[in-house]
């Protein structure tokens, strides 16, 4: 079987990360055979399974304006289409969707597209909304991670659509906590979306209280404007900025808890990493519900209202001061963490592309 898979980079992101896991699995199978299409390279990306066959859209250097470079990648992905001859093609997130419907157009190919955010932030216009409910409707399947994303679409779009959640690695799950680990970790993109700037308010609360420090792992367009926040709290001592990681695993199995304080998400993959690996987790209930997809609250994990300083912060607290609880936590969410192993995400993808 011949599987097309197409993205705008191979950058860090999560739908980058769940897209690279997805393919070279899937390539591992001598009887599939992978291409992998990306818009263009770019510096720090994620490495391919040596197996699969990568194409690039456009030159790096390339200055299209948006028009013509959206012209220009709907063509050139169109034969790519027509050279590799794929069975099946997969792309993710709404514009490499859009070019890959309108590329196939016409073509007996399989087509798959996916949802992997918030709809409302990922389709904020008019045009967006009109592109995915009329491009959509032509795809053989659209993969959702949540049911809140789902119900966002129309019944047409809903019928031939599956939810799948993100696999995590199974590194993570054979990982051993360190049990003198101290601190609290956050991990993602600096930007307005995960708002770290609520995650230091709330430690802000609560730093006379705790002897824990906060380290955010991630970079972004706000790294200047959050390390000068810090600044003006005076908690330079306290709240660490220490870049990306390539070593998610052992950062987890050091932190004494885990933090995700966006205001929405799609699936994120750094909280499931958390709770694969065993860690007691706190998370806000963003939509459009992939938290709230894996954390029963005060069971396997907290959840709390999204721009709640308070909440967030007596919920740490909370955890940092009781070994008992947050011991099961941990505990509970590891078991539930089955939910989105490689095993059984891989099979539902299967399932997805084969059936």
């Amino acid at each position: 079987m011949k599987i097309l898979f197409y993205i705008n980079t191979l950058g860090r992101g999560g739908a980058e990360r769940v897209m690279v896991n997805l393919s070279g699995t899937l390539a591992e199978d001598p009887q599939n055979e992978i291409v992998f299409v990306t818009s263009k390279k770019i510096d720090r990306e994620y490495e391919l399974n040596p197996k699969i066959k990568r194409i690039d859209l456009l030159e790096e250097s390339c200055n299209y304006g948006k028009i013509k470079k959206n012209m220009q990648l709907v063509k050139r992905l169109r034969n790519v289409v027509k050279s590799e001859k794929p069975n099946i093609a997969v792309a993710f997130t709404p514009e490499p969707n859009f070019r890959l419907l309108l590329a196939t157009r016409k073509t007996k190919i399989k087509t798959i597209v996916s949802v992997r955010n918030d709809p409302k932030k990922e389709y904020p216009n008019a045009a967006y909304k009109f592109l995915a409910n009329h491009l959509y409707k032509k795809a053989t399947k659209v993969v959702f991670q949540t049911k809140e994303a789902q119900d966002c679409f129309p019944t047409s779009i809903k019928a031939k659509s599956s939810i799948i959640m993100n696999q995590v690695n199974n590194a993570f799950y054979d990982a051993r906590i360190n049990e003198e680990r101290k601190d609290i970790v956050s991990l993602g993109r600096l930007t307005s979306q995960k708002n770290h700037k609520l995650l230091i308010e709330a430690f802000a609360e609560i730093k006379n209280d705790i002897s824990e420090n906060l380290v955010i792992y991630g970079e972004g367009t706000l790294r200047n404007e959050l390390e000068e926040f810090v600044k003006t709290l005076n908690l330079q001592n306290r709240v660490f900025f220490p870049g990306n990681t390539s070593d998610v695993i052992n950062v987890l199995a050091n932190a004494k808890i885990f933090v995700l304080s966006s205001d929405y998400e799609g699936m994120p993959n750094a909280l499931l990493e958390a709770l694969a690996i065993g860690l007691p987790c706190i998370s806000t209930d963003c939509p459009c519900g992939g938290p709230s997809a894996v954390i029963e609250n005060g069971e396997n994990g907290i959840l709390v209202p999204i721009k709640d300083k308070s909440a967030l912060s007596a919920a740490i607290k909370n955890l940092v001061c009781d070994n008992d609880k947050a011991k099961k936590l941990g505990k509970n969410a590891k078991i539930s963490a089955k939910a989105f192993s490689p095993e059984t995400i891989i099979c539902e993808w299967k399932k997805c592309l084969f059936d």
